[in-house]
């Protein structure tokens, strides 16, 4: 049986096709007596919906939500929370080509071997379209997250590099992550990367991107020591992202370069309080939140569908060569940003539920 949900207080079980007549979601856990309307859930969509520039897919999707249940006279009613978005601009006659042919790269072959069925409508299940109803889903658990802290957090996600040009960190500027098409955090690298993505285009490729989410406003406590890890949990979410193919928490693959003296989170008292002289660790320790600022990275990896040919076989197991036309990011990371929010809000709001 397939696997369409994800998390255990606050769950939501996703369904739909890239090319299907609609994509949706069902939430379920939220409580009651939440404000809630389409036009607040809309707010985050429009981060990460197709066609906005020519740095991403020019496929042309409004990603307009309609909530179809468990919300009532604008309030949540602690039902079931049904969210829907109709798809307005899928082109399945671009794949007519490639019907019979494997996309290398892509999930093609696996989703053939699985279930014996061939969706070469821009991969049916396994298209990054089915990410917009997770963008939702996340929207409706910051909500959660509010109410269970009783205070603001903060989830915000950033581009920090894309191929092989890095941010330099002491540029980061929250506001400026708004402020362009990029989610980029440092003035002084957008320019470098949208030339960076044109030449990749032009040169019928694609680029990968690290994607970096930060949450502030969570509380200490959060998480299980064992198998319940709450950073455990961070990096299944991202690791269910299409084209992630790395996670890591806090300093993560680089803290090989740190020693036991520099990589250790030291810690004091201040008014009263304890607190930590720097956060390495992520704001997880042991798998229990420390109270900082929760910081997770993930990769992604370069986008599959590019016009270059490259060898692959047929449905009939014959040698060939495939070009992927159509309408492709240059560059997936960028939109994976406020899918890589989302699903940071969706598992702290499962912790929240189970714990505060």
């Amino acid at each position: 049986m397939s696997s369409n949900s994800i998390g255990k207080y606050f769950t939501f079980n996703s369904w739909g096709e890239s090319h299907g007549k609609a994509i949706g979601c069902v939430i379920d856990g939220v409580p009651s007596k939440i404000k809630l309307s389409e036009t607040y859930i809309q707010n985050f969509l429009d981060k990460r919906k197709p066609g906005k520039n020519k740095y991403t897919t020019q496929r042309k999707e409004s990603d307009k939500i309609e909530i179809l249940s468990g919300v009532f006279q604008g309030l949540t009613t602690g039902h079931p929370i049904s969210l829907i978005i109709y798809n307005e601009d899928h082109r399945s006659k671009d794949y007519l080509e490639i019907k019979n042919k494997f996309r290398p790269g892509h999930a093609d072959y696996t989703y053939w071997k699985k279930y014996g069925i061939r969706d070469y409508r821009g991969g049916g299940r396994s298209s990054a379209r089915e990410t917009a109803v997770r963008v939702a889903a996340g929207a409706v658990a910051r909500k959660v997250i509010d109410l269970k802290t009783k205070k603001k957090s903060n989830i915000i996600g950033a581009l920090v590099q894309i191929g092989n040009i890095k941010i330099n960190y002491e540029n980061w500027d929250d506001k400026f992550i708004l402020k362009n098409e990029l989610f980029c955090p440092d003035k002084k690298v957008l320019n470098q990367w949208k030339e960076l993505i044109v030449k990749a285009r032009k040169e019928g490729s694609s680029l990968g991107a690290i994607i970096e989410i930060r949450a502030s406003g969570i509380p200490a406590g959060l998480g299980e020591p064992v198998y319940e890890k709450f950073d455990s949990d961070i990096a299944k979410a991202m690791m269910t992202i299409n084209a992630v193919k790395g996670v890591e928490i806090g300093n993560g693959f680089n803290s090989v370069y740190e020693s036991g003296i520099s990589n250790v989170d030291e810690m004091g008292v201040k008014n009263n309080k304890p607190f930590f002289y720097s956060n390495n660790n992520g704001g997880v320790l042991g798998g229990i939140t420390t109270g900082q600022e929760i910081i997770c990275r993930f990769v992604v990896k370069p986008t599959s569908s590019i016009i270059t040919k490259r060898k692959t076989i047929t449905t009939n197991l014959k040698k060939t060569t495939i070009s992927t036309k159509g309408r492709h990011d240059p560059c997936v990371g960028i939109r994976a940003v406020p899918v890589g929010e989302a699903m940071m809000a969706t598992t702290i709001a499962d912790h929240c539920l189970r714990y505060l």
